[in-house]
């Protein structure tokens, strides 16, 4: 059984996911899901944490995570995992960090499909040069956690 809790955030609102014990979803937008709403021990703890960074007072996420996806996308999401807080990569890096130099696309479509924002950092990835590019969230979104992170790092 899933259990779903919305949670305000200086980004909007924020649904959470949790299914046996481990985090399944962090998503923009207070989305309609099947499951249990209300919160549970994780999903206060993860609300917890998010409040900690948004705050500025913390830099990585203890959380135990349920990803589900593609073996290609579960190789960029720990890609994603390994950028440091504060600083940003590119596709083509991610691309080039997963052996697979030539899959910027494919990257980026991974990146849009990460099921959990934030904690799996996607809004570190920019385009060549430092452009900001899509952003489920929000292009001013992924602005405002990359302007968080600068300042606080």
């Amino acid at each position: 059984m899933e259990h779903v809790w919305h949670i305000g955030s200086p980004v909007g609102d924020l649904t959470l996911t949790e299914e046996e014990g481990a985090l399944t979803g962090l998503y923009f937008g207070r989305l309609s899901r099947p499951g249990e709403a209300g919160p549970t021990a994780l999903l206060e703890e993860a609300a917890r944490q998010l409040r900690e960074y948004f705050a500025g007072q913390r830099r990585e996420f203890d959380l135990p995570l349920c990803l589900r996806g593609t073996a290609f996308q579960m190789q960029v999401w720990q890609a994603l995992q390994a950028i440091p807080y504060g600083e940003v990569r590119t596709y083509g890096e991610i691309a080039q960090a997963i052996g697979k130099p030539k899959a910027c696309r494919a990257v980026g479509m991974a990146n849009h499909n990460n099921p959990i924002s934030i904690i799996v950092p996607c809004h570190r990835v920019v385009g060549a040069g430092g452009s900001l590019t899509g952003y489920g969230g929000g292009l001013e979104n992924k602005r405002f956690l990359l302007d968080l992170e600068k300042r606080n790092h």
